[in-house]
């Protein structure tokens, strides 16, 4: 039985190559879920590549955001309803095309075309798409700059941080680090920017999803009676 069993997995082994091999077990039998693992994982450095190349934003960007936002937890979900590896809020999600947040690929072909255009509208300022991705352009313009909130600022200082120190995958791979935060943007791509009316329909979706998860219509219709008695 064990001749039989070698001979069903030699082939296996010698179709998948050296990878393959590479996860055998000391009792010669290989270790698929392994090798699996390692496929997923090389895919998901592969998926930040393409990122890059087809928005023009630095893979040392894409993976330090990505590295902030879920630690890069395909399956993540904040309080406020952001999912995936990027952290789409709904509206955001399907404005980028992206109809399975939770599928690694489009959530980070969506988070890079929503950083580039960000990147396109700040001129390439990395801190000031950072603040924009986090809070919203509206609160950027309205405070001239990275808004005063705790979270943001933490936020855009750690992305800034992991930039300058490098990232590392969960299978490993070692992002490089990037000298210099702003160049994190390739302007020279195709023409990613919106609109005043497109941004301004963006933020508004997104501002609906939160509002929508926090309140109901029982507590629309207190606000209504609380302002009523104040009238």
């Amino acid at each position: 039985m064990k001749g039989v069993l070698s001979m069903q997995i030699d082939p296996i082994t010698a179709a998948l190559g050296s990878t393959a091999a590479s996860t055998t077990s000391v009792n010669g039998v290989n270790n698929f879920e392994s090798y699996l693992n390692n496929a997923g994982n090389n895919s998901l450095a592969s998926i930040f590549q393409k990122a890059s190349d087809t928005y023009g934003v630095s893979v040392s960007l894409l993976t330090a955001m990505a590295k902030q936002e879920s630690n890069f937890q395909a399956n993540a979900t904040s309080k406020s309803g952001a999912m995936g590896i990027m952290q789409l809020m709904p509206s955001t999600a399907s404005y980028f095309g992206c109809t399975d947040p939770y599928d690694p690929e489009q959530n980070i072909m969506a988070g890079a075309k929503y950083i580039s255009e960000l990147l396109n509208k700040y001129n390439g300022d990395t801190s000031l798409a950072l603040a924009a991705y986090n809070a919203g352009s509206g609160n950027v313009a309205k405070y001239g700059g990275i808004p005063p909130f705790k979270e943001t600022q933490n936020y855009v200082a750690k992305i800034t941080g992991y930039m300058q120190e490098g990232v590392t995958l969960p299978d490993g791979t070692a992002v490089a680090a990037s000298a210099n935060s702003n160049t994190a943007y390739n302007a020279g791509t195709a023409d990613n920017s919106l609109s005043v009316d497109q941004w301004d329909s963006l933020e508004q979706d997104a501002l609906q999803d939160i509002l929508d998860r926090f309140f109901n219509y029982d507590d629309y219709l207190r606000f209504l009676n609380m302002f009523m008695k104040f009238m």
